[in-house]
């Protein structure tokens, strides 16, 4: 009995410490992805050339999407072929969604 209680805490506690990590990961993208936008922000008011701006902002939103796509395929790895399909659906028009509008502007 005493064993069994035991296991199961020490489970949840490494649960936890997997969700801090997590949790930490997210913390410091965001920090990192608010730092490129400010200054993006900066060098925009500052009236340096879009395009540097723009490099910017794509690197911080590239960022943020590589995150995201890891953490999704966490989620949807374990599921049915439908969650898999969707996930890749949902990936290559949100890529096409960032390229598309750089390529033609």
């Amino acid at each position: 009995m005493a064993n069994s209680s035991k296991s199961s805490k020490s489970s949840s506690s490494s649960s936890k410490r997997s969700v801090w990590g997590l949790n930490k990961i997210s913390f410091w993208t965001i920090v990192a992805v608010t730092i490129l936008y400010a200054i993006a922000l900066i060098l925009s008011a500052c009236g340096v050339s879009l395009s540097v701006v723009g490099i910017l902002q794509g690197i911080a939103t590239a960022v943020m999407i590589v995150i995201v796509s890891i953490l999704a395929w966490r989620y949807v790895k374990a599921k049915q072929m439908v969650w898999k399909v969707l996930y890749i659906i949902c990936l290559l028009i949100v890529i096409a969604g960032i390229i598309v509008p750089l390529i033609m502007g």
